[in-house]
This record gives C-alpha cells, sequence and structure tokens, in this order.
C-alpha cells in the first residue's frame, strides 16, 4: 500500500477571523509540558547520546577525541611549572620564570612552531623584537633562541653584537659562539680519526662526510660508525660510495662499522626492475664489498645489471681493511643515540627498534639544526612507547629553537631535555 505524504485537500479551509492582540499579562513561571503517550502515561524518552567527536592522530588512526578545555591562566601557570620542574633540571637552563608570564609562554610557542615550519625569514626579525619587550632576565628563553639562531645561520658578526646588548639588558654572561667538530664514534681508537654517521642525511649535510674525505687524500685511518644512520638521500649515499670506493682503490684502511640494519634497509628499498636511485645502489654495493659474502654482492650485482642494462662493480677478493689493534681502556663508552641535520617528515620508525633494546635510552640533538612539527609530534609517538615500556629516556643538547619546541609538544614529560652549556 502506498501513502501519499502530498494529497490535496478538496476542501476549502475557512477564513480564521482576525485577533486583536491583548495587552500584556505580567509573566508567569512557565511549566513544563510533559509528553505523554497514547495511554496517557508520561513519556520517558531520553536523547539520543551524541556519537563521539573523531580526531586524526599523527599515525593516521582515528580515535574519540579529546575533550577540549578552555585554557586558563591556572593552566598556564602549570605547563610554566612543568617547564621550570623538567627543562631546567639540569641547572644548565636555569631560568626564573614568572609565573605570571603568559603572553611570554605564547611567544615562546609561536617562535618555536614558526622555526620548525623553516621561517626563519619571519623568526629573526621577531626574535629581535621580542628580546626587548620583556625587561632583564624576564625574557631570557628568547634570548637563547636568537642566539642559537645567529649560531645556526653563521652570523657571528651579529652574535657578537647581541652578546653586548644582552650584557647591558640582562646583567650576566652571554653564551659562546661555538665552533663546530665532528662527532667522534663511541667506540673511537685511540690515535685513530673518526666520524659517526647519525639520523638521516640529506645533501644538505654533505659536510659530515669531510673527515672522510681528508683522511682518504692523507692516507690516515679513519673509523667510521654507522649505528645511528637512517637513512640517506641519493645524493649523499653516491658521495659516501664514491668515497668508500676510492678508499678502497688507494689502499686507505677505512673501516665502516655497525651497518648490519643498514645493508638490509637498503636492498629492500631498492627492487630489482626498477631503474632509480642509481647512487643508492653504488652504495649498497660497495658496503657488500667491504662487509657482505661474495655470494650477496654477486645477487645484488645481478639484479642492479638487469635494472640498469650495464655492467655493475666487479667482486675484489682484497680483505677488508682493519685498525691497529686499541688498548684495553675503562672510560665509560657513550652509548647514545645520534641525530642530526634537518629532521623532517620522520617518523623514527627505525630509531624505535634500536632504543627498544636499551634500558637508558640517551638521544643526543647536539647535529639537529632543526625538527618540523611532523616529526616532532612522532617522536612523541615513539617515545611513549618506550616511557610505557619502563625506559629511561634523556633528550641531549638539542639547540634552544628545538628543545621549545619539544615543550610545546609535550615531550618534557615524556624525557629529560638537557640543553647546551652556554
Amino acid at each position: 500500500m502506498v501513502f501519499s505524504f502530498f494529497k490535496k485537500n478538496s476542501e476549502k479551509m475557512p477564513e480564521r477571523e482576525i485577533m486583536r492582540p491583548k495587552p500584556a499579562a505580567a509573566p508567569t513561571p512557565a511549566t513544563p509540558a510533559v509528553p505523554t503517550a497514547a495511554d496517557g502515561a508520561p513519556e520517558t524518552n531520553k536523547p539520543a547520546e551524541p556519537l563521539p567527536d573523531l580526531e586524526f592522530t599523527p599515525s593516521g588512526t582515528k580515535g574519540p577525541a579529546a575533550p577540549v578545555k578552555p585554557t586558563s591562566t591556572a593552566d598556564l601557570q602549570n605547563q610554566i611549572r612543568e617547564f621550570e620542574e623538567e627543562f631546567t633540571q639540569s641547572a644548565v637552563l636555569d631560568i626564573d620564570v614568572d609565573h605570571g608570564a603568559d603572553s611570554l609562554q605564547s611567544d615562546v610557542e609561536q617562535v618555536a612552531v614558526l622555526y620548525a615550519n623553516g621561517q626563519d625569514t619571519v623568526v629573526r626579525p621577531l626574535l629581535e623584537s621580542l628580546v626587548y619587550a620583556y625587561p632583564g632576565v624576564e625574557g631570557i628563553r628568547l634570548w637563547h633562541m636568537l642566539f642559537d639562531l645567529l649560531q645556526l645561520s653563521g652570523d657571528r658578526a651579529a652574535f657578537d653584537k647581541l652578546s653586548s646588548e644582552f650584557v647591558q639588558a640582562c646583567e650576566t654572561s652571554p653564551p659562546t659562539w661555538r665552533q663546530s667538530q665532528p662527532t667522534l664514534p663511541a667506540n673511537a681508537q685511540p690515535g685513530v680519526a673518526g666520524c659517526s654517521l647519525q639520523g638521516v642525511l640529506t645533501s644538505e649535510n654533505m659536510s659530515v662526510l669531510q673527515p672522510l674525505e681528508n683522511a682518504i687524500r692523507s692516507k690516515k685511518p679513519l673509523q667510521v660508525d654507522c649505528g645511528g644512520l637512517i637513512g640517506c638521500d641519493d645524493e649523499i649515499a653516491g658521495k659516501l660510495a664514491e668515497l668508500l670506493m676510492s678508499a678502497r682503490k688507494h689502499g686507505v684502511p677505512v673501516v665502516v662499522e655497525q651497518i648490519d640494519h643498514l645493508i638490509p634497509k637498503l636492498r629492500n628499498q631498492l627492487p630489482a626492475g626498477e631503474a632509480k636511485h642509481v647512487r643508492s645502489w653504488m652504495l649498497l654495493l660497495e658496503l657488500l664489498q667491504r662487509c657482505g659474502t661474495q655470494e650477496t654482492f654477486e645477487e645484488a650485482a645481478i639484479d642492479f645489471a638487469v635494472t640498469f642494462e650495464r655492467s655493475p662493480p666487479s667482486w675484489e677478493s682484497t680483505p677488508a681493511p682493519r685498525l691497529p689493534a686499541a688498548p684495553k681502556s675503562a672510560a665509560p663508552v657513550d652509548t647514545a643515540h645520534y641525530l642530526s641535520g634537518e629532521i623532517k617528515n620522520c617518523r623514527f620508525e627505525d630509531m624505535t627498534a634500536i632504543l627498544a633494546q636499551r634500558d637508558q635510552i640517551v638521544i643526543d640533538f647536539s647535529a639537529v639544526r632543526r625538527i618540523d612539527f611532523f616529526s616532532a609530534g612522532q617522536l612523541v609517538n615513539c617515545l611513549s612507547k618506550l616511557k610505557d615500556g619502563g625506559r629511561d629516556i634523556t633528550l641531549r643538547n638539542p639547540n634552544f629553537l628545538v628543545a621549545e619546541l619539544m615543550i610545546v609538544v609535550g615531550l618534557n614529560r615524556l624525557a629529560r631535555i638537557i640543553v647546551p652549556k652556554s
């Protein structure tokens, strides 16, 4: 049976009498009407529970959205108190934070996020104006951020000028200009030069290969530690392969260590038949030449020949270079995991697997220029799992611009943040 909801009424509606408005009466409190059912009993319809809002986490999964609470002065004061307890724990960043300085916290967060987004041309003039907005040492966090920005940009003249202004404004010693030094591997042998490749390396980090280039030129032994190397782009992979092949050709004892995780990762990222990333292929073959077997080398060489239709390098049955035996030392070994360069769109999946094997986790940020907001959020996810597993975590030596971003995303609740001494 079909019911018509739009049936036309054939009967004409009677005209209604025009009603005149009555004088307004005094208002009386209205009693809400109680709806009744057909049998006359009160109807007890409850409003339907609203569906929970969904939000996307950084990993891309859906979950119930956290309730949004209005930001009050008390909340901001608690954030600042947490900053004092966590961020200044090493006494390196000994700041007397005014608990009523809500605007200072907002300014610091704004600068940290702008820098994370790569807006340096906006950050510098903003910082240069903000440092004078807070008298004395009240805005010392902003001063430190500006000092680090000038240090990272290599502007020594502006750094020295700011130091003089800092002494007058804050009446305390300014930070000192830090000369960049190559990172040494944790197990570097006495008398043997060493360098450590850490994090995700791109063409912007080409300077990390300078020690290797110098060693080949001077024909001196070198120890290259790849334990913290997460990955590299084609350009730096090709340069590294070229230098390692040159060292082997000229008999320079260059030893590449801790690459067990790197070879299978490269192998999986370079499928046969896709004529891409030829320089990464050359690095894979060179690492297999140095640390693999002839069988694994020849398998990869055949895949290379099929993919690029050209002859691959040949296996050379020369013994791997060795460094002189080092005397035993009771000195403690630095087991920190080093990151470097500009960290962008990083999920830290490989780093998580490495750190999960340690009880005490130290991540060194001394060579990190910047970490973008997405990567900082992914680092929170990574360290949350490790923290839940009972690990003790320390984030060591971030510059102040990176350190303040860590506070913004809440990393200070998961780890101790130790900034470098001035």
